[in-house]
Order: structure tokens, then sequence, then C-alpha cells
């Protein structure tokens, strides 16, 4: 559980991927956004000071000083604020712990990789091309794929949730949280195995 502290170093960083702004709240590319929305709910906090090109809030996650992070560059360009975030903490990749969405899986699944490739989310490319590699945790939100082949990924993305799949997907960004906080506190095989 969350225990709000603004003091200490930090030694992780939870990097929330979505696009800033009203009219993308409720699309399928936010289920980042979504998590960051549940986290500051659940603990009573705030992630709203600017700094990194992003909105940031500092706690105790999982026994550690972590920085969570709401990069506000828009999804393509995640990459600027986390690499940032990463050399002023001098933080390394691998204790970065990125949570995104992901078409491939279904409505409200999460997945949890110790690396890997993007997958074709263009926040988690950026990510990897900026700041030096694949080597960092990555919860992938699932929200499902388009209705058929020819609709154009996009415009899926960037879709509104029903209300069905709204309530899934929060039950999803709670555990997305959950998984995260059990790879700062003991490590992603122990979160790789509840979760996956």
């Amino acid at each position: 559980m969350l225990f709000w502290k603004k003091s200490g170093s930090v030694s992780w960083i939870v990097v929330f991927l979505g696009n800033p702004g009203v009219k993308y709240a409720r699309t399928r590319h936010n289920a980042g956004f979504i998590a960051a929305g549940r986290l500051e709910k659940d603990a009573g906090i705030r992630i709203n000071r600017l700094k990194f090109k992003a909105l940031t809030a500092v706690g105790d996650f999982g026994g550690c000083k972590v920085l969570f992070m709401k990069p506000q560059t828009y999804m393509n360009l995640s990459g600027d604020a986390v690499l940032q975030a990463m050399r002023f903490y001098k933080v390394p990749l691998e204790r970065i712990i990125v949570i995104s969405d992901d078409t491939a899986l279904p409505i409200g699944k999460i997945r949890i990789r110790r690396s890997g490739s993007a997958g074709g989310q263009k926040g988690l490319a950026d990510v990897i091309k900026k700041c030096g590699g694949e080597s960092f945790p990555r919860i992938r939100i699932g929200v499902g794929g388009p209705p058929h082949a020819d609709y154009d990924m996009a415009d899926w993305v960037l879709s509104a949730f029903t209300d069905k799949e709204a309530a899934e997907i929060n039950d999803a960004a709670r555990k997305a949280l959950d998984a995260a906080e059990l790879i700062v506190s003991s490590g992603i095989d122990k979160a790789m195995n509840a979760f996956n």
C-alpha cells in the first residue's frame, strides 16, 4: 500500500502512458492514465506536479521511494519525459516500470514482461528508443483489438471505451497497480507468477 511522503531519494519510476487532454480521457490509448487515476483515488494523492515534461508525484510504494509520472508530451514522445527523470534521479532502466495499453490483449487482461519489443505501442517504442534499450519491466493493460482487419489502428486506440469496458479497465488498472507494487517490493518474477 502507498504511504505518502515527500522526503528521500527516488529509487524506482512508474510511468503511466497516455495522451493529455479531456478528449482522450476515456480512450483505449489512455489505459495507463486510467491506472494513474486509480492510484490517485486509492492512495489519496495527486499526480499533478509539472516536472520532466510530465505530471508527477513521489511516494513510498512497495517499500521504496517511487516517482509516478504521466508524460504530457503525447504518446509518441513519451521517452523525452522518462529520460529526463531517469537522468535526474539516476534511476537505471531496469527500475523503470511502464504501464500502457495493449490491443493484442482482451479487454481487462494484464500482462507483465521483463523486457522486449514495443509490440506496436508507440509510447513504449519511444521509451525504448530514447532511454537506452528494452530492458525495463512493462505492464500492459488489454484494451481489445479492432472489430475487423480493415479498421484503422490509430482510430481504434483513440476510440472511447463503452461503459462496460470502462468498468473492466478500471479493475485491470487496480491489478496493474498491485503488479507494479509487487515488482518494486519483491521482484518481477513474483509479479509475473502472480499476475500473468
